[in-house]
């Protein structure tokens, strides 16, 4: 194939812009898979124009063939931008890219990702992406430089720690742990501004499934009583999930929450770890207020009873009544 009289009939060089996108959307009515991935691998590496990079690499992550990953790279690093380009305008671009890289799947990409996450001049969205990425590629050579961006506390971008700790729960490496519950072992509340990153931290330990280590399950079970309700109902579904044996009584005293949302989130966590009598309880003891009877009723009706059947019928009238 003739790439380079390809991209000119694309006008690639110098059409308009939603011009060339759409022509380029329309080789796939004309070539076929392995002569597409040619194509597009080319364009990515001539390409200078950050929206028509942005349709290519949607068309590459399309295929996810492991040959654009070196095109794909060439763009993360900035390869393809000369002194005099606006790099500002590859941000996104860029972004993308990391993506796309991840969904290859390849470990190789592994050093270039860390490159950019260990970069502090880095764009911040460009290092949450390659955190993320490092994550969803599962590579363990990416644990340690991810722990250290969690731990370090002089980290302008607390997104950015937000973003590595999902990632470590992606890796499920127990090598995190300490880190992780370090984090959750710091002070509470719903003003702290590392609110969102103990939400993440959460979700990590939950992933990692460590029902023996019981200072994951002090941490969490500290995380019941936070100041923000997201992070106690986080730390319900990670006790859930935990396989604790303490972890039923500890969601059991989130019944008696002050927040609505974190008591229905509590009484789901426990009709899913224990079935249908923790509803039964609910609904006869007049120590449960009304909020919680009402979502008990709600999941016997949902998935345990018919909508005929006459207990659903009498309860849910004298709740309404």
């Amino acid at each position: 194939m003739d790439l380079e009289a390809i991209a000119k009939k694309c006008n690639l060089f110098e059409g308009d812009t939603e011009d060339v996108i759409r022509e380029i959307n329309c080789l796939d009515e004309i070539y076929e898979r392995d002569n597409l991935v040619e194509i597009y691998n080319y364009f990515l590496s001539v390409c200078k124009d950050p929206e028509i990079l942005m349709a290519v690499i949607r068309c590459c992550d399309r295929f996810r063939d492991k040959s654009s990953l070196s095109p794909l790279l060439d763009i993360l690093l900035l390869k393809i931008c000369d002194d005099d380009i606006n790099k500002e305008k590859f941000i996104n671009v860029r972004v993308m890219c990391a993506k796309a890289i991840a969904n290859l799947k390849d470990t190789s990409a592994v050093t270039s990702l860390l490159y950019c996450l260990n970069n502090k001049d880095e764009n911040y969205k460009v290092r949450f992406a390659c955190a993320d990425g490092l994550g969803r590629i599962g590579d363990k050579y990416a644990v340690a430089p991810l722990i250290d961006v969690v731990k370090d506390e002089e980290e302008r971008s607390v997104y950015l720690r937000e973003s590595a700790a999902s990632a470590l729960g992606m890796l499920g490496d127990i090598r995190a742990v300490d880190p992780l519950v370090s984090i959750l072992e710091t002070k509470q509340g719903i003003l702290d501004k590392f609110t969102f990153l103990k939400e993440r931290v959460i979700e990590a330990l939950g992933k990692l499934r460590l029902e023996k280590n019981q200072r994951v399950f002090n941490a969490l079970k500290s995380s019941l009583m936070d100041e923000s309700p997201q992070i106690r109902i986080n730390a319900i579904e990670a006790l859930m999930e935990s396989g604790y044996e303490e972890a039923y009584d500890a969601i059991k005293s989130c019944l008696a929450d002050n927040d609505d949302e974190v008591k229905k989130n509590a009484l789901i966590a426990l009709y899913n770890m224990v079935g249908r009598k923790i509803l039964d309880e609910v609904i006869r003891e007049a120590s449960y207020g009304d909020i919680l009877k009402v979502e008990a009723v709600s999941i016997l009706e949902e998935y345990e009873i018919d909508e005929d059947d006459e207990m659903a019928r009498r309860i849910r009238k004298e709740l309404d009544g």
